[in-house]
């Protein structure tokens, strides 16, 4: 007994297997029944936290550690990023991102002003509960494939903005505070030009310096140096914009846009992948701790009543800002309700503006905090909801309606023209095989339109197009996207639709097969097996093997690789 109890005593053990066990559990069990692992540990987190069964007391101990999430989760945003693709959405990050954050905060505060709070507590109230959640947004966009899209991109644009927004909400908090107000101005001024200065010293330092360390860390050969490197690189340029008054996590995607400028850029990204997502589950976790059920059921119709009212709320402005914008219907829709809840610098500035200023009254403070983490709570629901109702708006593709022919048939329908889908297309253009392309990228597909080749914009997913195509008489599907869940998707409306047709699918890996395989495609070609089997024929051939010899050899063991993913 004395042994455990000494264990025990090791900072956070007990907080450490709680949450080992839960990654273990949560992500094969919701995997399972598709649902988002997100709301499996902002769940445990909630049972397990202080304000319910007490079995973890210092959450916001847990809080400060788990922040690591969403700094790594911010860095590979940036990775996937750079400066000139920044700049390609640069109007929608400050003037989308300005007015969402203006707007909504004076509309949230005046709410809590006519509920009787003093002017600077709802000015603070607006200002946190204005901001959204960019670890819960961003992680579900990935899961869900859907980040590259308009929206997924309009989404984050707005959410870059509130991270630059949190410095003059910190300082004004800071001024709010103070006994002192007299130089209010010249302290928000002084604060902002400093944010500013760091972050260019950050840009101007990373860009000449950062390559010629990680080619040193490169040239040892030691991947725990490689690894060490990069860990320290975020941490670092972290550090700094947090010393700045900036927040972290904008620093961390300042050094993940720096370092998608090198030939690193693959390779870190590989060794901060498994540090992201066990850190991010943690932070979910740690988002959890903060609701506080007993305080929910207590005052569930004031509760309830606050988040609907707050989800309604933002997601109006959000998407009348939107269409302001130029942002379609359907993506504005879809912006909105993953924007409207609150966020998780809601706990950090309202803990502060309650327990440390005296700003908020506790209990306030303490309504405003569950309010904030049942909205996040909901947030894949309201995921769910938005592409429900934007499904209704969807505009017409432009040429959708040129698509179908009446005289074509035995043709093949490709769904996806990216780099596969136009080499496929080209070799039965070759061989004088009539073939319909359709990709939802607009600017694509008008290069391919001035050529008068017969692409047309248009998602494969929704029946009416695919009808468009003539593929009743077509003699095959070909589904060639690079999003493993939009050709998954294509692939149930096909196969439900028509039930004979033949379809060919194009898998990432083999895993990716097998639910092809489930779902109803008739062959799979998984195409990280087709680049082996490439690479392992030029190493035959390297090592003596005549052409003959070493084809031989290849198309035996594809044979035997694929026999399970083609249906003759």
């Amino acid at each position: 007994m004395d042994e455990l109890h000494h264990l025990v005593q090791v900072p956070y053990l007990l907080e450490i297997i709680a949450f080992l066990l839960s990654v273990v559990v949560i992500v094969p069990l919701f995997k399972k029944i598709k649902v988002s692992p997100i709301v499996g540990y902002l769940i445990v987190g909630a049972i397990i936290g202080p304000h319910n069964s007490g079995l973890i007391q210092d959450a916001q101990g847990i809080q400060h550690f788990a922040e690591l999430g969403v700094i790594f989760l911010l860095f590979t945003i940036g990775l996937e990023l750079s400066f000139e693709r920044l700049k390609a959405f640069s109007f929608l990050i400050f003037g989308l991102g300005s007015v969402q954050v203006i707007a909504c905060a004076t509309a949230i505060g005046t709410t809590a002003l006519l509920w009787g709070n003093t002017t600077q507590a709802s000015i603070i109230i607006g200002l946190c509960l204005a901001l959204s959640s960019t670890a819960m947004v961003v992680q579900l966009l990935t899961e869900r494939g859907e980040i590259a899209t308009k929206y997924g991109r309009t989404s984050f644009a707005v959410l870059l903005f509130q991270d630059l927004a949190v410095v003059p909400i910190l300082i004004l908090l800071t001024v709010f505070g103070s006994e002192q107000q007299s130089n209010a101005f010249l302290n928000i001024m002084l604060a902002l030009t400093k944010a500013v200065i760091a972050i260019g010293v950050i840009v101007v330092i990373g860009r000449f310096g950062l390559r010629h360390i990680f080619q040193i860390a490169s040239h040892t050969r030691n991947i725990d140096v490689f690894t060490a490197m990069t860990l320290l690189t975020i941490l670092v340029i972290s550090l700094a914009t947090g010393l700045a008054g900036l927040s972290m996590a904008l620093g961390a995607f300042l050094a993940g846009l720096l370092l998608a400028e090198t030939e690193f850029r693959h390779q870190i990204e590989g060794e901060i992948e498994p540090f992201k997502g066990l850190f991010l589950g943690l932070f979910f976790m740690s988002v959890g701790m903060n609701i506080d059920f007993a305080l929910a059921f207590e005052k569930s119709y004031w509760v309830i009543a606050s988040v609907i009212g707050l989800i309604l709320m933002k997601a109006i402005i959000i998407f009348v800002s939107a269409r302001l914008f130029k942002i379609k219907t359907s993506d504005a829709i879809r912006s909105a309700f993953i924007l409207a809840e609150a966020g998780e610098f809601a706990f950090v500035v309202i803990g502060q503006a309650s327990l440390t200023y005296n700003i908020i009254p506790v209990p306030v403070g303490q309504f405003m905090v569950v309010v904030a983490g049942l909205t996040m709570m909901l947030t894949p629901a309201l995921i769910f909801i938005a592409h429900l109702i934007a499904t209704k708006f969807e505009e017409k593709p432009e040429n959708e309606h040129h698509i179908i022919d009446e005289d074509i048939h035995d043709h093949i329908v490709i769904a996806g023209y990216g780099r596969v889908g136009k080499l496929v297309a080209e070799v039965l253009c070759n061989e004088a095989i009539p073939y319909i392309a359709i990709d939802h990228n607009a600017d694509s597909v008008k290069q391919n339109r001035d050529t008068h080749k017969p692409v047309y914009v248009g998602d494969a997913s929704r029946v009416e197009v695919l009808k468009r195509t003539s593929i009743t008489r077509a003699s095959a599907l070909l589904i060639t996207m690079n999003n493993p869940k939009a050709a998954l998707r294509t692939l149930h409306v096909a196969r439900q639709q028509w039930p004979d047709l033949h379809i060919i699918v194009r898998a990432q890996d083999t895993q990716h097969s097998e639910e092809l395989l489930q779902a109803g495609a008739t062959q799979v070609v998984p195409e990280t097996l087709e680049a082996s089997f490439q690479l392992s024929n030029y190493v035959l051939r390297s090592r003596g093997f005549s052409r003959d010899a070493a084809q031989t050899c290849i198309d035996t063991l594809r044979k035997s690789k694929f026999e399970k993913y083609v249906i003759l």
